[in-house]
């Protein structure tokens, strides 16, 4: 592929966050062209290619993937179907890119991963704080030495509102949220990979829907082959706003990244001291999710490994796992003898 072709990438999934990706790739990346949406949703590929001035429009995904003149796919659909799409996608010889997570068990995983490699595609996946400036400073300095030792790690996920719990489906809060801070956890402590996870969760914001299998609080603390000690902890309804937050100890300093104010105006009146805070992800990480998109399309271009890749998902579905395991059986699991879901 030429570099002066523009990149003709396909969107599956028109959803909320398949919405924002498509107006990256319409608008905000030079080289760049969205060439087609699919989603099974009648209409909803139409409609919002309409908005976009995209002209092409399936409700057949597999109509999509056919065409010969797409050279790469954007899958934003929802998570279950993620790992078949991957599949898919990749055997249709496009480059891939994947909402997180890539799959729910390692046995999808292996066969994405799989896939991709015999294709000889890209297959990126959509863990976004790697691509956010404070996170990613975090990383270079630490991978640099900047610290020391990762010693103690800490991230966490606290969404506004839980808002429809019965559309959610059982161990989300670890599969579809917490895997964001796995991820983080490993990107922020290189090399080091993890040993033994322990889990706690429980339905605190809705416990009429415990029966159904909806946790919405959760603490996760996770052992690196390093020696190093990390927690993960997410939460279904933080009313201040939308809160992800990490922090790493090390040998010789310590960094800290994430924040819930929208800006850094603080008020100070009569009724004490205010700020106000984002309440939404894409507002928080707008440009991370920008960045991440032009980071899979410039690996499609230039045919090197993506920052974030299939194995990463692995790696990150694999703590999830064992959070789910240790949470149903109520002890530690060591992840080399994780049993899949």
């Amino acid at each position: 592929m030429t570099t002066q072709q523009p990149l003709a990438v396909g969107l599956l999934g028109a959803g909320r966050m398949g919405s924002f990706h498509a107006e990256t790739l319409a608008h905000r990346l030079p080289g760049v062209r969205l060439v087609a949406i699919a989603d099974p949703t009648p209409g909803a590929a139409r409609s919002l290619g309409d908005r976009l001035g995209c002209a092409t429009a399936y409700t057949d995904i597999g109509e999509l993937l056919a065409d010969p003149h797409i050279d790469a796919v954007v899958i934003a659909t929802p998570a279950r179907t993620h790992a078949d799409l991957v599949e898919a996608a990749a055997k249709a010889g496009k480059a891939v890119y994947c909402e997180k997570p890539m799959a729910i068990t390692l046995a999808e995983a292996d066969r994405a991963i799989a896939a991709a490699a015999d294709a000889g595609v890209p297959l990126q996946v959509g863990f976004n704080r790697r691509y956010d400036a404070g996170f990613r400073a975090a990383h270079e300095k630490i991978a640099a030495g900047a610290i020391g030792t990762p010693q103690l790690l800490r991230s966490l996920t606290r969404d506004p509102a839980l808002a429809d719990p019965a559309r959610i489906p059982p161990w989300t809060i670890f599969l579809e949220t917490l895997i964001h801070d796995f991820d983080v956890l490993r990107h922020l402590n290189p090399g080091a990979e993890p040993v033994e996870v322990f889990a706690m969760a429980d339905a605190l914001i809705r416990p009429d829907f415990k029966d159904r299998g909806l946790l919405d609080t959760a603490v996760v603390t996770v052992r690196f082959d390093n020696g190093a000690l990390a927690t993960a902890e997410a939460s279904f309804q933080a009313v201040y706003g939308y809160d992800v937050r990490a922090e790493v100890l090390g040998s010789t300093g310590m960094l800290t990244m994430g924040d819930v104010r929208r800006t850094h105006l603080t008020a100070y009146g009569p009724d004490g001291v205010a700020a106000e805070c984002v309440t939404y992800d894409q507002h928080l990480f707008h440009d991370a999710y920008v960045a991440e998109l032009a980071d899979f399309t410039d690996s499609v271009r230039t045919e090197r490994t993506p920052s974030a890749t299939g194995e990463d998902a692995r790696a990150a579905l694999a703590i999830a796992l064992a959070a789910v395991q240790s949470v149903t059986t109520g002890g530690p699991v060591r992840v080399d003898r994780l049993q899949d879901l």
